[in-house]
């Protein structure tokens, strides 16, 4: 893809500082960090709910609030890197990381878990956005490509291990010696901070400092309105069916297309006066940028509600413990690895149509999972699972890492936290209303059709989903840098 001017062109007098391997080691660390948190709590909320005798709408919460701080504020961690430095930011943000996991950990009550979650999901605001960030400004070339193309292994991995990884540590009980009985779900937060402390001393001597070279002040009122806009969408989404859709679900849908309109108002007003927006509208004249976005909705919202309908399904309706239920993926995850390391060479040879095979490979793997649905349930486990896992493991490897290159390749060094911000963003409020919407339809046609019937509904629903990916990839740029 060659380069193209626009108007958010900045270029830089001094040549950018380089992260090395070790440093590329370090930052992709702490991306897995936020994502395996997102889905390791997935096979941890039956316990936490029988250990803190918590109801559902408040189990809802401890999925919802990590996710709406997270996608909230990302944008904002974003400018605010591009402003202080992303190095700084990514060391604090990594810091408060592990403090609010220790706090998650420790939790005594189930409110006091809520918070601890809310907490975490703003500092993985904070640091997240500087990885990316990090990557466009300090690599450039095929280091950068093959950056972006580990990035991207590494976000989707990571949202298939978190969910592994958390059935592993629920059913160990490491520390049921400290806590009694029953508390191993603990294990799948305290974990997070011995990572933690190796990652803030590999970081203080591998990240380099970057920033943008005009440091641009924060935008209050932008801040202020994208932040209602994404809670009075994703709210009521992740609550409503748990709180049994109050008034205030629907009047806060209802407020979302005018908070929305408002949004892009004030931030196109701003940028015609030439003040510094949250969000500048003329990023979305980058073409490479605004067709990955678009194409990262549905693909995120169909893997986030495949991985939170499956964890239900398996243990509730399957019978499954959490070890079963985590292991049942490891197909998928093996096939996305390995697809993943692959992937780079077929992208030099076949552009992004990659990704419109990823699609059609995801399509079959979901036929082929649907189909085990039907004829073993409910001895669904591992392997009735292995050759649908399996292949739609590959799909999605052909997908998600180019998306991410895609959508970053044209985006200058100078505004690199904002695009980041906006990426993730878009990807984090795509993950939540995934769990939201698949997840929602599932549980309300359980109680009439049955698990069995619900789940093969649902996957039909996310088949959909696939298939408008693919159409979607038809008008990604045929090169991709």
């Amino acid at each position: 893809m060659t380069e193209t001017t626009t108007p958010l062109a900045v270029r830089s007098p001094v040549a950018p500082p380089a992260l090395g391997g070790l440093g590329l080691f370090t930052v992709l660390l702490a991306a897995a960090l936020p994502l395996i948190d997102f889905f390791i709590v997935n096979v941890a909320l039956p316990t936490i709910g029988a250990d803190l005798a918590a109801s559902e709408s408040v189990l809802e919460l401890v999925v919802a609030g990590y996710g709406l701080a997270y996608a909230v504020l990302l944008v904002l961690g974003g400018r605010l890197g591009d402003l202080f430095g992303r190095r700084r930011l990514f060391l604090g943000g990594m810091a408060a990381f592990g403090v609010t996991s220790l706090a998650c950990g420790l939790a005594p009550t189930a409110w006091t878990l809520v918070a601890a979650r809310v907490a975490q999901g703003a500092a993985s605001a904070a640091m997240l956005p500087q990885v990316l960030a990090t990557i466009q400004s300090a690599t450039a070339g095929s280091r950068r490509a093959k950056a972006m193309g580990l990035y991207g292994a590494t976000a989707g991995l990571a949202m298939v291990a978190g969910q592994i990884l958390g059935g592993v540590l629920v059913a160990a009980t490491p520390l049921s010696f400290l806590f009694g009985a029953g508390t191993g779900w603990r294990a799948v937060f305290l974990v997070n901070v011995p990572v933690v402390l190796v990652g803030l001393f590999l970081a203080a001597r591998t990240v380099p400092e970057t920033r943008a070279q005009r440091p641009e002040p924060v935008d209050g009122p932008g801040t202020v309105l994208l932040a209602a806009t994404l809670l009075a969408l994703l709210a009521p989404l992740t609550e409503g069916r748990a709180a049994g859709w109050p008034l205030w679900t629907w009047l806060s849908l209802a407020a979302f297309p005018f908070l929305a309109w408002s949004f892009y108002a004030v931030e196109r007003r701003a940028d015609r006066l030439g003040r510094t927006p949250l969000v500048p509208p003329s990023l979305f004249e980058l073409v490479s940028l605004r067709r990955g976005l678009l194409l990262i909705l549905p693909f995120s919202m169909g893997f986030s509600g495949f991985m939170f309908v499956i964890a239900v399904a398996l243990q509730e309706g399957a019978g499954l413990g959490p070890v079963q239920a985590g292991l049942a993926l490891i197909p998928l995850a093996v096939t996305f690895l390995f697809t993943s390391i692959a992937g780079p060479r077929l992208i030099a040879r076949y552009g992004t149509r990659v990704v419109t095979a990823g699609a059609v490979i995801q399509a079959v793997g979901l036929a082929l999972i649907m189909l085990a649905a039907w004829r073993s349930w409910p001895d669904l486990g591992l392997v009735a699972l292995l050759p649908g896992g399996a292949i739609a493991g590959v799909g999605q490897a052909l997908q998600l890492p180019v998306v991410f290159r895609i959508v970053l390749s044209e985006v200058p060094p100078a505004r690199a936290g904002v695009g980041s911000g906006v990426m993730i963003t878009t990807q984090q409020s795509a993950l939540a209303l995934g769990v939201a919407t698949l997840g929602t339809l599932f549980l309300s046609l359980a109680p009439g059709m049955g698990m069995r019937n619900a789940l093969v509904t649902t996957l039909l629903v996310q088949l959909a989903g696939v298939a408008l990916t693919g159409l979607l990839s038809l008008r990604l740029p045929r090169t991709v840098v």
